[in-house]
């Protein structure tokens, strides 16, 4: 029943900017966390950010500290990541992923719940 669906992504010039959204459906967010992920061609996936609701904890991969803001909306039911001054390394296939329980992994195989995913492109 939990459905989640990306859109935002597309193509950017290093040093701009993009916001991706994350509508959730199906189960509400107490005591869930929440991330983000990305996947490059030839390129395992790897974490990006975290928000556990249970607390409003953010985490952030050293990559992207500073440049991207992980947010909430409860009402909407939406998650955000704001990313700003991109970098060409940054491209790839954007995922939001949920899974319930206590604190974020950094990793993605304990994630049981996955959006589609939505394509960033950052040209140098």
């Amino acid at each position: 029943q939990v459905q989640l669906v990306e859109s935002g992504g597309g193509s950017v010039q290093a040093g701009g900017s993009l916001k991706l959204s994350c509508a959730a459906s199906g189960y509400t967010f107490e005591y869930w966390c929440m991330g983000w992920f990305r996947q490059a061609p030839g390129k395992e996936r790897e974490g990006v950010a975290f928000y556990y609701h249970g607390g409003g904890t953010k985490e952030y991969d050293d990559s992207v500290e500073g440049r991207f803001t992980i947010s909430l909306d409860n009402a909407n039911r939406t998650l955000y990541i704001e990313m700003n001054k991109l970098k060409p390394e940054d491209t790839g296939m954007y995922y939001c992923a949920a899974r319930y329980g206590s604190g974020c992994p950094k990793q993605p195989g304990p994630y049981v719940y996955w959006g589609q995913g939505t394509q960033v492109t950052v040209s140098s």
